[in-house]
């Protein structure tokens, strides 16, 4: 049997939020999570995991630790993020102040009460007398709240037979979410003085009836049958720019779309529905110009119910927690995707809290310690 040390878990996730992990990508002068690498190298080097950094940039390594089985058995990857959000409106973001069972801070919930499950759940079963036969591969990624290249470089040096993102889900176990497309919109016109009406060809006024039409997609879109876990796709219009003076018809218009898809949805039928509304509004208007190009793609996950990683984290968590648990499906993307696409079993489960990206961002203690109890579970029945 294993033992969680809750005053461990404690003491690592407290000195994890101390320490200031946000991403330069999103906050101009960001330390990055270099300090934060190195200290949970540290960390998982004291408990006797083999240890490699990553270095994808200067700012954004990877720690990667592994506990080695003794060979023969499925391999388990934990994943979780080490970078964080800017922190504007906090009055103490790195404080890791303990309040009634929650410890406050930048990052608590997201994700670094996951991170401490997930080297307390390491330090549990190194320390056991338990002969796990598949590894257990620990993953502190960086730049997840940006561009995801901690996982993509990652999975470009390890797999796993299966994976758990430890994103937090309130102790849920999920095993869905929506993908997402980033389309780019560009309607031609004709630059002329404002007073050539003769001339110019208006951009932005094209750009407008494209909008229209897009609304009344939007619309439709989210009125289709929702997926069982993760809701209906949805779409929205997010940055428009057109024009380069007051007095000079707009030559060009930008618009970029955000259209968050459903498993099982393809690019091409998307791209397909907005190329539709250009082609209609050309067929009514010979001055009519536009393009779209989808310049982005995430895809969605969708785990299947009865895969062996759902089944053996279901029942951990029925053991340590008292109750059969709920799948769910959350809107959000996560880097669960990744990993499964790349061909790795894949479920999210993560602590309860709240004010993820907030002015007031905590995580819940006991919840960190079930996570790690849940994990070291979860690992000794898969790897064994």
């Amino acid at each position: 049997m294993f033992s969680i040390d809750r005053d461990y878990i404690t003491q690592v996730l407290t000195e994890l939020v101390r320490i200031d992990s946000r991403n330069p990508s999103l906050t101009e002068s960001a330390p990055g999570e270099v300090k934060i690498a190195e200290y949970i190298a540290a960390k998982l080097r004291e408990i006797g995991l083999e240890i490699q950094v990553q270095e994808i940039d200067k700012k954004h390594p990877n720690v990667i630790g592994i506990l080695k089985g003794s060979g023969g058995g499925k391999s388990l990857m934990l994943n979780g993020h080490m970078d964080s959000v800017g922190v504007e409106g906090m009055d103490d973001p790195f404080g890791a102040k303990i309040v009634n069972g929650r410890l406050y801070g930048r990052g608590s919930q997201d994700m670094k009460g996951s991170l401490a499950s997930m080297i307390g759940a390491a330090k549990a079963l190194a320390e056991a007398d338990i002969n796990i036969k598949g590894d257990l591969i620990i993953a502190a990624v960086g730049d997840e709240e940006y561009a995801s290249l901690g996982t993509e470089h990652v999975l470009k040096e390890y797999s796993a037979d299966a994976a758990i993102v430890t994103e937090p889900t309130d102790m849920k176990l999920c095993r869905a979410h929506r993908g997402f497309i980033w389309y780019r919109v560009q309607t031609t016109g004709r630059a002329a003085h404002g007073s050539r009406y003769d001339v110019g060809i208006d951009a932005n006024m094209h750009m407008g009836r494209f909008l229209a039409e897009l609304e009344r997609l939007e619309r439709e879109t989210r009125e289709r049958a929702p997926h069982s876990l993760t809701g209906p796709p949805s779409l929205h219009a997010s940055l428009l720019k057109g024009g380069t003076e007051v007095s000079v018809y707009a030559a060009k218009s930008e618009l970029h779309i955000e259209r968050r898809t459903l498993p099982g949805e393809i690019e091409a039928d998307i791209t397909a529905e907005l190329q539709e509304i250009i082609d209609e509004l050309a067929a009514e208007d010979a001055s009519f110009r536009a393009t779209v190009e989808a310049y982005l793609e995430r895809p969605a996950l969708e785990t299947g119910e009865g895969t062996e990683i759902v089944g053996i984290t279901e029942t951990a968590m029925t053991k340590h927690l008292g109750s059969i648990q709920e799948h769910i499906g959350v809107p959000f993307w996560t880097d669960a995707a990744l990993t499964a696409e790349a061909g790795i079993e894949t479920i999210l489960l993560g602590p309860k809290g709240d004010g993820l990206h907030s002015a007031e961002e905590w995580v819940g203690l006991d919840s960190v310690y079930d996570l790690a109890e849940v994990l070291a579970e979860t690992a000794t029945s898969y790897c064994s």
